[in-house]
């Protein structure tokens, strides 16, 4: 389908131009959203007649972006999720999930604006692209841990996808035979048996 922007859209062209997509973008996006509208001459009319108003609205939307960004970029988000010992998680995060991460700091963003080509799958830092405009993009971390302790560790710089890491450097110590017993405890009791053998007097000697 072709239709024509009523404002810039990223990787689609500029405000005013007639471009061709997808009808089902169209249809479900772009159309109701008010973002383009149907190329056809009633509506390059109608486009021509708005083009001041939309290129101020436009200017107005920008502006509030670019506020938003100001508060938003660079902030970090925890998300607590289950994981295995080596960080791959037991599902994943999604647009949806860093969408709700947000707009409980209070930032209302669209599943759409979140620059997410596939969802996170482990543990860690990971920086997220959030579309606030088509001109203001900001980037933010999502702090992706087991637990709010954890997800203080990794903020600190510690990487938890083994089990070194999450219980400490003495898990393959205590798992030793020699924190359990001494290897050498057989063999001096051993000693100390015959020694006491050897002082004791025998039948013939008494």
């Amino acid at each position: 389908m072709d239709v024509i922007l009523l404002e810039r859209i990223a990787r689609l062209g500029q405000m005013g131009e007639v471009v061709k997509v997808k009808d089902g973008f169209a249809r479900n996006f772009l159309l109701p959203k008010g973002k383009a509208l149907r190329a056809n001459e009633a509506n390059r009319k109608k486009f021509e007649s708005q083009r001041v108003e939309l290129e101020a609205r436009n200017l107005e939307q920008k502006s509030e972006a670019q506020g938003v960004a100001e508060k938003l970029d660079g902030k970090t988000f925890i998300v607590v999720r289950s994981a295995a010992e080596t960080g791959q998680l037991y599902g994943s995060v999604s647009a949806r999930d860093i969408v709700e991460a947000l707009g409980a700091d209070g930032f209302k963003i669209g599943r759409n604006q979140v620059e997410l080509n596939q969802p996170i799958k482990t543990i860690g830092l990971i920086n997220v692209a959030i579309a606030l405009h088509a001109d203001v993009e900001v980037t933010v971390t999502m702090n992706v841990a087991r637990s709010a302790d954890e997800a203080e560790r990794q903020a600190r710089g510690e990487t938890l996808d083994s089990a070194e890491a999450i219980y400490g450097d003495d898990i393959n110590d205590s798992a030793r035979p020699d924190a359990f017993f001494d290897p050498n405890a057989e063999g001096d009791e051993l000693d100390e048996r015959a020694e006491a053998d050897a002082e004791e007097p025998t039948d013939e000697e008494a």
